[in-house]
């Protein structure tokens, strides 16, 4: 829902300079729900939760749920205040580059945005509640409604009013949606912690933990977020079109994020923090889930980074390329994307990395590492994509490309750390580097495949080519992972009713569809995955 937004977005503003002041002004809000959203909540407030509900202590998780919302609430209506005040100066220090009737724009956009923002963050702690009881469906589609608001804002006066007023009345719309995000979660919340009592008592042991908890993941978000709002500086002192540009492209760049990373990550969070034993037990638990879960994540984002590299061009022209959103629009958009290809494995995988972390109760490790990658994707940022560019010859606005691979440069150096100290602790994790080429070598087949199909249709309706070559790249890619023995791959092919059966008559997937979803001496993943 969120690409549809974006296309709905990209057809009534294309890359203009109110485009470029909505993208810029959503972010300043937006940090707000970031540093005291879903991310900070759920590595704080989930693995104490979730250890009280595997303990059964129902009273108990009910006073640490009612107090940490109790807080939340308290402190996110200060800062949403204090932040509708500072506008003003928010705007001169985050977006330098706007000046006159964009920076007025982005001063009234900017204070619409901030209660909705706050809203956002208490829906963030419904996600952490409804998380803890395994119930994942509602807290991730809840978004929806809050998209669903937004594209009808668009629709219905899209074509009334002029788009500096449009990016006005869009902001409004993102406050409604904003509201009906917490709403609908609140009432399964309210049956699911029936000892739910809000309050600001913070003498509970297991509250103070989740404060405690809570301090290094808001420091290490707010480092994250000082790299994206350097990013978003960076990019408006670039020719104009380059802030829309860096969102439309993180929106695509994300997206299987979401999917893959983040999804698979927010599932093992709760069943890791709830395994009880010795410490050997647990070692063992977490490196089994751990190990799992890379596999099923890298499945994903291996085909994706090598289609976004090979493909972007067609995935950008699908999604965006109507109305005001051109064609060279798509090109310039592949080209950042291409950029973001260089890091998206290691994000996706270092994602899980830190839940595991945080299932142990670190959440300091994590912090350390998020400073050291934000301080080199900063140096990197401003080296790639204001002098760089000139130095070899190229337009400055393709600066922004020098942002997206920066940023992958130093998510891989915060993964390989990631990865080696959390050996050190539970044993040695990873994903096996035969596993890992025969997904290269698969999505190589398909990028072959689609570059072929793309070559023979030529010019045609940007969703229908998309269609004819997107679809033959990931069946080849299911294909060759088939063949190739890859037991996840073997894993989706036995849901298709009767594919179990074929599988068994050829000789090699036998041993693929025997294994599929697990790694040698692993058990089958659990209801939380």
């Amino acid at each position: 829902m969120g690409l549809v937004r974006q296309r709905v977005f990209s057809h009534y503003f294309g890359l203009s300079d109110a485009a470029d002041v909505f993208s810029a002004a959503f972010r300043i809000p937006n940090f707000l729900q970031n540093m005291f959203g879903e991310g900070v909540l759920s590595a704080s407030f989930i693995p104490v939760y979730a250890a009280l509900l595997a303990r059964d202590d129902e009273e108990e998780s009910g006073r640490v749920a009612g107090a940490i919302g109790a807080v939340l609430a308290l402190v996110t209506s200060a800062l949403v205040l204090l932040g509708v005040l500072a506008t003003p100066w928010l705007i001169d220090a985050i977006t330098p580059g706007f000046g006159g009737a964009k920076r007025e724009l982005a001063v009234r956009v900017v204070r619409i945005l901030f209660p909705g923002a706050g809203l956002l963050v208490l829906s963030a702690w419904c996600l952490g509640i409804l998380n803890s009881h395994r119930r994942f469906l509602l807290s991730y589609t809840a978004p929806v409604v809050w998209n669903v608001a937004m594209i009808a804002t668009l629709v219905i006066f899209g074509n009334r009013m002029g788009q500096f007023p449009l990016a006005e009345t869009l902001a409004w719309g993102s406050v409604a949606g904003s509201a009906l995000q917490f709403g609908v979660q609140v009432p399964p919340v309210v049956r699911l912690a029936r000892r739910l009592r809000p309050s600001l008592d913070l003498r509970s042991e297991n509250v103070r933990a989740v404060i405690r908890n809570f301090v290094p993941v808001f420091v290490s978000r707010g480092v994250v977020q000082i790299s994206a709002y350097v990013d978003a500086l960076l990019a408006s002192l670039l020719p104009a079109g380059a802030v829309a540009g860096l969102t439309s492209a993180q929106l695509l760049y994300t997206f299987p994020v979401s999917l893959f990373g983040m999804s698979v990550s927010a599932a093992e969070l709760p069943a890791m923090s709830s395994a009880l034993g010795g410490e050997r037990e647990v070692a063992e638990h977490l490196r089994r889930r751990l190990n799992q879960g890379l596999r099923r994540i890298a499945f994903f984002i291996i085909p994706t980074s090598v289609g976004f590299l090979a493909l972007g061009d067609v995935i950008a022209a699908a999604l965006l390329e109507t109305g005001r959103f051109t064609h060279g629009d798509s090109l310039y958009i592949w080209g950042i994307l291409a950029g973001s290809t260089v890091g998206l494995l290691a994000t996706t995988l270092g994602r899980l990395y830190s839940s595991t972390y945080y299932a142990l109760r670190d959440t300091r490790t994590p912090l350390r590492y998020a400073i050291v990658r934000v301080a080199l994707t900063t140096g990197l940022g401003y080296a790639m994509a204001l002098p760089l560019p000139p130095a070899i010859g190229l337009d400055p606005r393709w600066g922004v490309a020098g942002l997206t691979i920066s940023a992958g440069l130093a998510g891989w150096l915060e993964f390989i750390l990631l990865r080696r100290t959390l050996n050190r602790r539970i044993g040695t994790t990873g994903l096996p580097l035969g596993f890992t080429a025969r997904l290269w070598a698969s999505a190589a087949a398909a990028a072959a495949a689609g570059w072929g199909v793309k070559l023979a249709i030529g010019h045609r309706n940007p969703v229908l080519a998309a269609a004819l070559i997107l679809t033959p790249y990931g069946l080849v890619y299911f294909g060759a992972s088939l063949l190739a023995g890859v037991e996840e791959a073997a894993a989706l092919a036995a849901r298709v009713p009767g594919a179990a059966a074929a599988l068994a008559r050829v000789p090699g997937l036998r041993r693929a569809g025997r294994t599929a979803g697990s790694t040698p001496g692993s058990p089958r993943p659990g209801p939380g995955s």
